[in-house]
């Protein structure tokens, strides 16, 4: 026997696979869930253009780029939407943190993404 833990969706669970030489079908047993182990930081973001801005925008959660709300060189104050995002046939706004100006989108529509990824970046 072998045992393996598998995600699925976000939720985590434990498997245990038989070896043998059956050709019957066996009904498998259930797997039981557990807790979703905490995520693994990612290796840091690719830099942006060469336009980029000090303050990060970043996802919240895994999906792709929906609509792009903000341009380059627009002012933006804290929790306007920059970029939207889909996920789990949601649409997710992604804010900018704080006051500022828009300096690049590193991100274009339809593009997949991952939680804590850089969609774009301020001054």
């Amino acid at each position: 026997m072998k045992n393996y833990t598998i995600t699925v969706n976000g939720n985590v669970y434990d498997v245990v696979v038989e070896e043998g030489t059956s050709t019957g079908a066996a009904a498998p047993a259930p797997a039981a869930p557990r807790a979703a182990a905490p995520a693994v930081p990612k290796a840091a973001a690719p830099k942006a253009s060469g336009g980029a801005g000090s303050v990060k925008v970043e996802a919240g959660a895994a999906g792709k780029v929906f609509k792009i709300e903000a341009k380059v060189g627009q002012a933006v104050k804290a929790g306007d939407p920059v970029v939207i995002i889909e996920a789990m046939k949601m649409e997710i706004p992604v804010v900018a943190p704080q006051d500022g100006t828009v300096a690049s989108i590193d991100v274009a529509v339809g593009d997949s993404i991952e939680a804590g990824a850089v969609l774009a970046t301020m001054n």
